[in-house]
């Protein structure tokens, strides 16, 4: 059976998971012309008045770079007509009239929104997902549109040209080369290094947007409140806050300035559009999950169609994709990152295990070794607070990387990577034939279903109960509303 992985991460002290994941995005809520790319709007937008000459320039140089990142661009008719929609009327709430914006939808489930120099928003079909009405998306689209308008995005570039923050993550824990590092030059791309302040100053602005737009203001707290909870669900519990970003603001404190600023400026809720049922029509059919072309989660296996590879995790660690990488975390504070690397052909594996990638490598550690005909190099590291097993492998000319973090390096977290070593192998037909194909659908609630009956409607799906509850904002025993659409998640 197939289970259910979100994809976006919590990082905020989740231990050892924070030490292998390179995490970037906007954690955030997250007449004019609005394009929304449906092929990968390569094309810079026409510059807005309050932009540099070069912001659509950077935009434009970037835009490639994030859509390769974030698994390409999502195609879905509805959604985009809904979005373009809403940027209309936020732009001109806004008092942009003459700006033009590139809004693009990410095929990734992960739930998250962020914006580029020169008009380039972006938002995930995980963020389509979770959102519940046409005001919440507004919430999430005013935000980026604030961080645009108020040129945070441009102060951001010049700040961290080189995304310093990731840099020194991965320099920090894997002693890496962040000139060449595949890693670090992809989590680069993000370019997500907002302050504390630029968030709750695009949050502040984005309500006032949306409200003056006309939607209800007081859907970016209860957006704010959906992604907490949908965090939490996502990293199995395994992180002990809210944070999205242990840069950014909390989010209870989020979601109470949020409260304050849409009570002072427009009043008590129960005011503005929320149009739930024109947004429950627009993602009708969205696909939910992660994307199999870029690799599935069946249950504690990753299977990859494309590159045809699979290895198992062992029992107790949940699986999740992440920006071009394979992550998981087990309870007791072990985690693992896969992902692929960048190396010459005519370099051996055991020499690009020494090559100064991963900090405190015991070269003395380093042993060849092959399982199912695949030949590996393997070692171990050790930091002032981490323990690694390190292992990497060619298939099919290209190279992959296993990294296992521990705080100490334990029988039981030696023998756990040594059976996931030993799992990996090339994806056979039936290996493939076990990715089911997930979609978002709407169900009207009859007048005896309550949120539990609803909920069982996706049992078959790992912990699916509990998912429907943070989809549709509800908690179990909640009452439902006949006649009205809520969200499941179905096998296509």
């Amino acid at each position: 059976m197939s289970r259910l992985q979100p994809s976006f991460v919590t990082v905020a002290r989740a231990g050892a998971l924070a030490a292998l994941l390179l995490v970037a995005g906007c954690s955030g809520l997250g007449g004019p012309a609005v394009k929304v790319s449906a092929t990968g709007g390569q094309n810079a937008p026409i510059v807005p008045a309050y932009a540099d000459a070069d912001d659509d320039v950077i935009g434009a140089r970037e835009h490639p770079r994030i859509v390769a990142s974030y698994g390409g661009v999502y195609s879905d008719r509805q959604a985009e007509i809904v979005i373009a929609r809403i940027v209309g009327r936020l732009l001109a709430a806004a008092d942009q009239p003459n700006a033009q914006f590139t809004v693009t939808i990410l095929d990734t489930a992960d739930v998250n929104a962020f914006a580029l120099p020169g008009g380039y928003v972006y938002v995930t079909r995980g963020i389509l997902a979770l959102a519940s009405d046409t005001s919440e998306l507004a919430a999430v689209l005013a935000h980026e549109i604030a961080h645009v308008t108020l040129r945070h995005a441009r102060a951001r570039t010049n700040r961290v040209r080189t995304s310093e923050i990731v840099d020194k993550v991965v320099s920090g824990v894997f002693g890496a080369d962040v000139a060449t590092d595949q890693s670090s030059n992809r989590a680069r791309l993000s370019l997500a290094a907002f302050s504390q302040q630029q968030e709750l100053q695009a949050d502040k602005e984005g309500i006032t947007i949306a409200g003056k737009a006309g939607y209800d203001p007081h859907a970016a707290a209860r957006f704010l409140g959906a992604m907490s909870r949908f965090a939490r669900f996502s990293a199995g519990e395994a992180a002990d806050g809210d944070d999205f970003l242990s840069s950014h603001p909390s989010t209870p404190d989020r979601i109470q300035k949020a409260v304050e600023t849409a009570r002072a400026a427009f009043g008590a809720p129960g005011l503005g559009e929320t149009d739930r049922s024109g947004y429950m029509a627009g993602i009708e059919g969205l696909a939910f999950g992660d994307s199999a072309a870029q690799g599935a989660i069946v249950g504690r296996r990753f299977v990859d169609p494309v590159r045809r590879l699979t290895f198992e995790v062992p029992q107790g660690y949940t699986l999740q994709t992440s920006k071009g990488a394979v992550v998981g975390v087990a309870g007791d504070g072990e985690a693992v990152r896969f992902d692929s690397a960048e190396v010459p052909p005519a370099m051996s594996l055991d020499d690009y295990l020494k090559s100064g990638w991963i900090a405190g490598l015991r070269p003395d550690s380093v042993v060849r070794e092959s399982h199912n005909g695949i030949d590996m190099a393997s070692g171990v590291a050790v930091t002032d607070q981490w323990h690694f097993r390190v292992s990497v492998m060619r298939l099919g000319g290209k190279v992959y990387r296993f990294i296992f973090a521990a705080k100490a390096d334990s029988p039981r977290f030696v023998a756990g990577a040594g059976q996931t070593l030993r799992s990996f192998r090339e994806a056979t037909a039936s290996d493939i034939a076990q990715i089911r194909k997930l979609s978002v659908r709407t169900v009207t609630a009859g007048s005896l279903d309550s949120a539990d009956s609803l909920a069982r409607r996706m049992a078959g799906l790992t912990r699916g109960n509990e998912l429907f509850y943070i989809l549709n904002n509800l908690y179990p025993g909640d009452p439902v509303e006949a006649g009205q659409k809520y969200k499941i998640v179905a096998v296509q």
